[in-house]
C-alpha cells in the first residue's frame, strides 16, 4: 500500500498529483468544505451571468441601451471573472491545507465586492435621475 503522506501529491499519481504538487492528504471534512465553497462561488458566478442576460433581454423598456449594455456586460464580466476564478482559489486553498500553509486570501471577493458596488452605484443614480 502506497503512503498517503508521500510527497508526491498526498499519495496521488497522474494528473492529480501533478495539480496538487505534493504534500499531505488534508482531513476530508476540510476538502469537502473547500469543494462547498467553490460550489457557492459557482452558483454566484451563475447569479450573475442570469442577471446579465436578464438586464439584456428584459430592460429595453426601463433602461436606455447604453445603461442596459454597461449593466449586462458587467455582471457578465464578473460571473467570468468569479467563475473562472473559483477554480483557482479551490486549488490554492487545496495546496496550502496540503502543505500546512497559511490558506490564500480569496482575490475574487473583492472582485465580487468592487464590481457588486459599481452595478448598485450605477442603479441607484439611474433611480434618482429618472424622471416620476
Amino acid at each position: 500500500m502506497e503512503d498517503i503522506k508521500s510527497s508526491s501529491g498526498g499519495g496521488r499519481t497522474g494528473v492529480s498529483g501533478r495539480i496538487l504538487r505534493g504534500g499531505t492528504e488534508p482531513d476530508p471534512r476540510f476538502t469537502l468544505a473547500n469543494e462547498r465553497t467553490f460550489l457557492a462561488w459557482i452558483r454566484t458566478s451563475l447569479a450573475l451571468l442570469a442577471g446579465g442576460v436578464a438586464v439584456e433581454a428584459f430592460m429595453a423598456d426601463l433602461f436606455g441601451p447604453e445603461l442596459r449594455k454597461t449593466v449586462a456586460v458587467l455582471l457578465l464580466v464578473l460571473a467570468l471573472l468569479v467563475g473562472g476564478g473559483s477554480f483557482f482559489r479551490w486549488l490554492n486553498v487545496e495546496r496550502s491545507m496540503r502543505r500546512k500553509d497559511p490558506l490564500p486570501l480569496p482575490w475574487i471577493a473583492p472582485i465580487l465586492a468592487i464590481g457588486g458596488a459599481l452595478v448598485a452605484a450605477m442603479m441607484v443614480v439611474f433611480v434618482l435621475a429618472r424622471p416620476l
